[in-house]
């Protein structure tokens, strides 16, 4: 095994807020995170993988108080929920942090105090607008429609003597660190974002005590306030492993520290990629090596909420497809950088097309074929042709996509190569056509050795899945009598011992679904409340234009077009301009929608494009084109985009 394989690795995801039993959103971060520290041990990584909850704040208080319980009780009721769930989910985490942990709570305790002996901790007075739900204050003009930022929540003027950190004395030094180390905000556009918006305006000093309510680690050289909730629960990626503010860590710290990777919701990232680092270099540690922003899993049109009334569960849905159903959705649908969305009907699609046909029904026919044809035994007769080198090659190379993709974090793109790798055995089968080589007796050897081809490509593939579903690749490999490879042993086609016996009754890994018993199922569950019925969906009645006919309309090109940049266009307030790839051509387009969209926001997104008008100028600036976009009575609007990914330049019509 190579030195680098034996190298530690530390991976964390964002602790989960005990406000409330987590959504299947919440729940995606915990199986990305488990995918990418499975694949990390499957490469030879002494991988340690750290997850948990965070406890305190002005929220759980009310919500405690709600409830008729304890903070401590309300807390340690939800934190069992999280961890239920993450243990119903599979996830191979290798500590579960509570920031109610005594020892977490002593260093915290530590660390403000050598931060305020530093000079880095000054107390003053906090008076701005301050969001609940956030646990954050917000000055007039970082509110977005008078609004939190953050959750879009409405804040409320508040006023109390805090204890500060100096935010302003390291900032110099954070955006040479991002500047210096391409890698440390990904993606791209989440540090764009960071730098754009927050440092480089420059930055305010960040209040980190609070004195309106109890339930936090009390300051313990000034007991009537409590530390603020994020010094306290971002400290966890530390204390989790060790660390001690007197200068006595443990060697479990200086092994794992500094981080490999913080995987967090692209929601808290300004926290994680400003603040964090600005503590930890304060407290002289070395930053984490990569911080990566992961988009939002949404039911239908918006962000998962209790409020809206739109959640999923994941044992709801493990209880109608399964953990390993439930973990390839999540997995595969999540985008690496735009949003993902989860419904019942698309949860029955993929299990119908991906886990049912794709992969179990290869997994099947081809156990079924080896028990007909031979007894169950797996035999390489060396009778080989030129497509079982296409077969071969295809196969290996899917080995190394698999593992470019995973250095990148594209999770999804991974499993999606493993998936074309089944996907090729299946042709396999149409190629070879097993069952007319079983008429022909002077064709057994080649029968066997196509059979002998096609349980080596399920293996190797199968070893590729582990990481992703681990029940269903341990269920392939128990079929096919072995077992699931380490990857540095997926670099060769026949590692599968000839004469192998696979078994005799082979087990059905994905029933196909059928859509309208699984909704009938779900209505019967879930049956609606009068009480609780949704609002009849708005309407516009627009003046009606004169009508036009078939071929004024064809005159009218449409294109799906994708932004490859976009920058607000100087001295305007209302316009971005972009930069379109349409076919293999980049147009520029001006569009009105900076109220409604950032730059970043615009990046990487497949829209609606009209190629066909006269270029024009807009405040001075050059337009080839529109970007299509609805309306509402509001004047809010909405870019209009494919449903399927579809290539840049496909006509629409």
């Amino acid at each position: 095994m190579c030195k680098e394989c034996k190298k530690p690795y530390y991976i964390t995801t964002a602790i989960a807020y005990t406000s409330g039993k987590p959504h299947i959103g919440n729940c995606y971060e915990i199986v990305l995170a488990d995918s990418i520290a499975r694949y990390k041990r499957a490469q030879g990584r002494d991988v340690f993988f750290q997850t948990g909850t965070d406890e305190h704040g002005q929220k759980i208080e009310q919500k405690a108080q709600e409830a008729g319980m304890s903070p401590k009780e309300f807390v340690d009721q939800v934190a069992g929920t999280v961890k239920g769930l993450w243990d119903l989910l599979n996830t191979s985490y290798d500590k579960f942090i509570r920031t109610t942990d005594p020892d977490h709570e002593a260093q915290v305790q530590k660390i403000f105090k050598k931060l305020y002996d530093q000079g880095d901790i000054y107390k003053g007075y906090y008076e701005g607008l301050y969001c609940t739900p956030c646990e954050s204050f917000f000055t007039e003009s970082q509110l977005v429609d008078g609004k939190c930022p953050d959750c879009g929540r409405p804040v409320q003027p508040a006023r109390e003597e805090a204890y500060f950190f100096r935010m302003s004395k390291y900032a110099d030094r954070l955006i040479e660190h991002i500047n210096t180390h391409p890698d440390f905000i990904q993606p791209v556009s989440r540090k764009n974002e960071m730098m754009n918006n927050f440092l480089l305006p420059g930055l305010q000093d960040l209040c980190v005590s609070r004195t309106s309510f109890k339930w936090g680690i009390p300051v313990d050289f000034d007991p009537k306030h409590v530390v603020y909730v994020w010094l306290d629960a971002l400290t966890n990626y530390i204390t989790g492993i060790g660390y001690d503010a007197d200068g006595n860590s443990s060697s479990q710290y200086q092994k794992y520290w500094p981080a490999d990777l913080h995987l967090i919701g692209k929601d808290i990232i300004r926290f994680h990629t400003i603040y964090w680092p600005i503590f930890l270099m304060a407290l002289g540690e070395p930053l984490p090596k990569q911080i990566f922003g992961h988009p939002w899993l949404l039911q239908g049109d918006g962000k998962m909420s209790k409020s809206k009334g739109n959640v999923l569960y994941a044992d709801t849905l493990v209880d109608f497809f399964g953990v390993d159903a439930v973990r390839y959705f999540v997995l595969h649908e999540m985008p690496f950088e735009n949003d993902g969305v989860i419904s019942w009907e698309l949860m029955v699609e993929r299990v119908n097309s991906d886990l049912a046909n794709t992969l179990g029904n290869l997994v099947n026919r081809t156990i079924a074929m080896s028990n007909k044809y031979f007894g169950g035994v797996v035999a390489d007769a060396g009778a080989a042709e030129p497509v079982d080198e296409d077969l071969k090659r295809a196969v290996l190379e899917t080995v190394s996509k698999v593992d470019e993709k995973m250095e990148k974090l594209r999770v999804a793109d991974a499993l999606t190569e493993i998936f074309n790798l089944f996907k090729r055995c299946n042709k396999y089968i149409d190629e070879t056509m097993p069952w007319a080589l079983a008429k022909d007796e002077t064709k057994r050897d080649r029968l066997s050795t196509v059979l002998y081809n096609l349980v080596e490509g399920i293996c190797i593939g199968a070893s590729l899945l582990e990481s992703f579903l681990p029940e269903t690749a341990e269920k392939i490999a128990a079929q096919l009598s072995t077992q699931i490879r380490p990857l540095a042993e997926l670099d060769a086609f026949g590692r599968y011992p000839s004469g192998n016996k696979v078994t005799e009754k082979p087990e059905i890994l994905f029933a196909r679904l059928d859509l309208d018993q699984v909704m009938e199922k779900v209505h019967a569950m879930f049956p609606p409340h009068e009480e609780e019925a949704a609002p009849e969906e708005p309407v516009i009645d627009l003046p009606a234009k004169p009508e036009i006919d078939i071929e004024e309309f064809g005159k009218l090109q449409f294109q799906v077009g994708e932004i490859l940049a976009c920058e607000p266009v100087k001295k305007s307030k209302k316009l971005l301009c972009s930069q379109v790839k349409v076919g293999s051509q980049v147009r520029q387009i001006v569009s009105g929608i900076k109220a409604h969209y950032s730059p970043e926001e615009m990046v990487g997104k497949k829209v609606m494009v009209v190629t066909n008008l006269k270029p024009a100028k807009l405040a001075g600036v050059l337009s080839e084109g529109m970007i299509l976009c609805a309306e509402d009575a509001e004047g809010n609007l909405s870019l209009m985009v494919p449903e399927k990914e579809m290539p840049a330049g496909a006509e629409i019509r």
